[in-house]
């Protein structure tokens, strides 16, 4: 790969924005061993993250295609030269990896590898991978390896900053691990608080009625009427935390059919009019798309729990590369510079947290008696 000073600047400069711009591991990994194969000008590019067991809790292949990633079988275990980048946590750059003493093979439908590039990725005294490189595509030395030590410096630069993202992605990946669980939570305490209250009062009612059904049948029939309003409104209750609870199907549907299923669901539940509008949006990144899920739910949320809104409209549209979710309702609104207690309350917290996380901006307009608009809008991928 030829570059002069400023060409190779701008790939390396690439590069390592790439890396920076993903916040699930596994898109991190991806990114990582693409950016590694695509700078040195490899064949074939790997990283492995080891697993407590002696073996790869993951490894991401570049350059293998996904049929011949199938037909080599089950994920590496430790040995040989990928031992040596794990354990001895040393630089290996080798002309041909087939005469090293420590290679053991591979399966019969592994590509031919020659010469050979592998640096392990360190977080302080830990490492937590190993960058492999193979078959440089460039006229190779008699008898020597095709990787520079030029080559080795800039793949040791990736493997600092592979470090950063990976690092970052994981602690990424534990908070909302913890934040998901902080959700589940909060909606046990909303089953417990609304439901069990509309179903003690459905008891007590149901009591009353069968107290009065024989010398009062009009009151009786009133009663009655109530336990009925009482028992639609729990089960309102309920179907819309199970709605919250449900997994997003993300990943199979997407974010623009994920929230029109949703906000289908929620339009038939309560009395206010819910409404879903969609124009132009693409494929986002999946920490995104979540991001987008969450903060329109908790919007949702709101609108319809605390404003009293009749109606609350939901739209997603295209701006530039990413997109902007908007969430309108005509409820009672509130005051935004005196909400310290109330951000707290309607999870405006949460939300700007969220948006925050991928690189959004989060506006909210509202005033008294003037309905409210939360807009989130992120940068796309």
């Amino acid at each position: 790969m030829s570059h002069g000073p400023r060409s190779g600047l701008l790939a390396v400069s690439t590069a390592l924005l790439a890396m920076s711009r993903h916040l699930e591991v596994r898109d991190v990994l991806k990114t990582i061993v693409a950016s590694a194969r695509e700078l040195l000008d490899a064949q074939y590019a790997a990283l492995g993250v080891p697993d407590d067991h002696g073996g790869f809790a993951q490894f991401v292949v570049d350059g293998v295609s996904d049929a011949q990633w199938k037909a080599i079988g089950p994920l590496p275990r430790q040995h040989g030269i990928l031992a040596a980048m794990l354990h001895e946590a040393r630089p290996e750059r080798l002309a041909d990896v087939r005469k090293d003493p420590r290679f053991e093979g591979w399966p019969a439908a592994h590509p031919d590898m020659s010469d050979f590039l592998g640096l392990p990725v360190r977080d302080g005294d830990e490492v937590i991978g190993a960058l492999f490189l193979a078959n440089k595509n460039c006229v190779k030395p008699e008898g020597g390896c095709g990787f520079t030590e030029d080559d080795e410096d800039l793949l040791g630069i990736l493997a600092q900053h592979a470090a950063i993202a990976l690092t970052n992605a994981r602690l990424y990946e534990r908070s909302r691990e913890l934040t998901i669980a902080e959700e589940r939570s909060r909606l046990a305490h909303e089953l417990h608080d609304a439901v069990s209250q509309k179903l003690f009062s459905l008891r007590l009612t149901a009591q009353a009625a069968a107290a009065l059904v024989d010398r009062d049948p009009d009151r009786a029939k009133g009663e009655l009427q109530q336990v009925a309003a009482l028992a639609a409104e729990a089960a309102d209750e309920l179907r819309a935390a199970v709605v919250e609870l449900r997994p997003a199907a993300l990943d199979e549907d997407g974010l623009v059919a994920t929230l029109r299923t949703q906000i289908q669901v929620l339009d038939r539940a309560h009395s206010a009019r819910v409404t879903f509008d969609s124009c132009g949006v693409r494929a986002l990144p999946a920490a995104q798309e979540e991001a987008m899920l969450r903060v329109a739910q908790e919007a949702l949320h709101n609108a319809l729990r605390h404003s009293g809104a009749a109606r609350v409209d939901v739209t997603v549209e295209k701006r530039g590369a990413g997109a902007v979710l908007r969430v309108t309702d005509d409820g009672s609104g509130f005051e935004p510079r005196a909400t310290r207690r109330a951000g707290r309350h309607l999870g405006l917290v949460s939300m700007r947290d969220r948006t925050n996380g991928v690189g959004g901006e989060l506006t909210v307009e509202s005033a008294p008696g003037k309905g409210t608009t939360i807009e989130m809008e992120v940068p796309g991928g």
